[in-house]
């Protein structure tokens, strides 16, 4: 048995050595990020959401590593629901009118190692899909770093045998929202609840409501336009890739205003979210704002 000062003096030695100062864990991107890649920690994804559509039953999602290091990814499906305030919580059933994709999807392969600057594709293929009921479908496709662990005996020893060595190693992990549509599907959404605050930073936010009705989610871009009461038009505000997921009513979100020449105690501001594609882009919902 140590006696107190010679455990005194084991803890005064006790040195803890981290390999990453992260938390050890896995991370949940969020889903409106501003551009079409997705990253984290070294690895690329594109596109940042898989939604079938029309009679193709297959889908490919590319993977890039542009790090220094070869990593290895695990493939898997996890399973999320959006909270009220735009976060996602996981679960393992649907809550009602929400159902889960993963059953009637494939991938291939089920993991990928990639060396520095090395691409490669995951398939995805939809199947099964004719006993299903009209609504949406969704899962969110995982992608997990597997840590590089030496094998026992080979690992860094510290000099000092008497000092107690951890290490912590840090698991990354993306997730994307894989999306398919059986029958009949529709959404309408509402803005409501417009209003501006002051955050922390002393720079303006404008609060929003999404209110989203129907059997499918919605995704689009925020824009918002400051107009004087000359008429003069100022963009003060954007917001690309934001979606209110089933079975969800409501989503709030706020969004910092540009640091714009603009009087934010006069005019008005008007909001659109847009519904963006690669061919055209149409207005899903709009409201204004009047500022005194």
């Amino acid at each position: 048995m140590l006696r107190s000062g010679q455990f005194q003096i084991l803890i005064a030695s006790l040195r803890i050595r981290y390999f990453l100062t992260i938390l050890t864990g896995a991370i949940l991107l969020s889903v409106f990020l501003p551009v079409k890649t997705m990253a984290q920690g070294d690895l690329l994804i594109t596109p940042r959401r898989v939604v079938f559509d029309g009679a193709k039953k297959t889908r490919q999602i590319n993977l890039a590593n542009n790090g220094q290091d070869t990593a290895t990814y695990v493939i898997s499906f996890k399973q999320y629901k959006m909270l009220v305030d735009g976060s996602f919580e996981e679960i393992t059933e649907p809550d009602p009118g929400q159902n889960f994709a993963s059953n009637n999807l494939r991938f291939f392969p089920r993991s990928v190692t990639l060396a520095p600057n090395e691409a490669q594709v995951v398939k995805l293929q939809l199947s099964k899909t004719s006993g299903l009921g009209p609504g949406e479908y969704r899962s969110h496709i995982y992608f997990r770093s597997v840590p590089d662990v030496k094998p026992l005996g080979e690992e860094d020893k510290p000099a000092d045998s008497t000092v107690l060595s951890i290490s912590l190693t840090p698991i990354f992990g993306i997730t994307i929202p894989v999306i398919f549509r059986i029958g009949e599907t529709y959404a309408d959404v509402t803005l409501s609840n417009l209003a501006i605050v002051m955050g922390d930073n002393t720079k303006p936010q404008l609060m929003i409501t999404f209110n989203r009705t129907g059997n499918m989610s919605v995704y689009g871009n925020i824009e918002v336009d400051h107009v004087s009461p000359s008429g003069v038009v100022t963009r003060v505000g954007i917001v690309k890739g934001l979606a209110v997921y089933t079975p969800n009513e409501e989503r709030n979100f706020q969004l910092d205003l540009l640091d714009a020449d603009v009087d934010y105690n006069s005019g008005k501001l008007m909001v659109k979210y847009v519904a963006a594609s690669d061919v055209r882009a149409s207005t899903l919902a709009e409201a204004e704002l009047l500022l005194q």
